[in-house]
């Protein structure tokens, strides 16, 4: 599922999103969320304002279907707080994504930051893509990067996951041979180069210590924000 708003920061997350729909063989969902914001207002001014959220879907749906034609791609159409919205609609979700201007912190739950809100509360993964950068299919593609220290079952399985869905080497600092054991594709090289990733892969809790808000600001790349005990539910 991807928050969509019709930004150009929405529109790379879009490609991101479309992307991980091929690799996991799902359709994907575009939602966007609209809301009078000057109080009191008639039902024909409202009105305009949700036909102009209509347009903004229905641009991002069209676009979403020119792009990739072996995905199914379907639409949420909400009207009230958008951060609120998806994290109902990850409950039923395998993945959320979500763009950021980098403006604020991951870490803060509310700051009216909607990719810091959902990251702090879904009930699924979710992956933030960050700033400006190539699209996510490579020939070449950089590595995963787990970046917690001594990382959560769920946290692993999700990095492992991505890294053998995009052919890519996953890095980490931790002794991971059971893991890999378990997934003898992927490829584990030592470190956490995180200006070479292609995706860093962080823990909720960790996401949530202020000792990372400067790197959950600054990553170079898209950041997967994964709630610690996410395989049990």
């Amino acid at each position: 599922m991807l928050g969509y708003d019709g930004s150009d920061f929405s529109m790379q997350a879009l490609d991101w999103a479309l992307d991980e729909a091929e690799l996991r063989k799902l359709p994907l969902t575009l939602a966007h969320a609209w809301q009078w914001p000057y109080g009191h207002a008639g039902e024909e001014a409202k009105a305009h304002l949700r036909k102009a959220a209509e347009h903004v879907l229905w641009h991002g749906a069209e676009c979403a279907r020119a792009t990739s034609s072996g995905v199914l791609v379907e639409t949420e159409l909400h009207e009230g707080p958008a951060a609120q919205r998806l994290v109902e609609l990850s409950s039923g979700a395998a993945l959320v994504i979500v763009g950021s201007r980098g403006l604020s912190a991951l870490p803060r739950a509310v700051v009216g930051s909607v990719a810091g809100y959902v990251a702090a509360h879904a009930e699924c993964p979710v992956i933030v893509v960050r700033g400006p950068g190539p699209l996510p299919v490579s020939t070449n593609p950089g590595l995963i990067v787990v970046a917690d220290k001594d990382p959560d079952a769920s946290v692993m399985q999700f990095a492992f996951g991505e890294a053998a869905m995009r052919q890519a080497p996953l890095a980490t600092t931790e002794d991971v041979s059971a893991w890999a054991a378990r997934h003898p594709d992927v490829r584990i090289l030592p470190g956490d180069d995180h200006d070479a990733a292609t995706l860093v892969v962080v823990g909720r809790r960790r996401a949530g210590r202020p000792g990372t808000v400067n790197f959950l600001q600054h990553a170079p790349c898209p950041v997967a924000v994964v709630a610690e005990g996410w395989l049990d539910r």
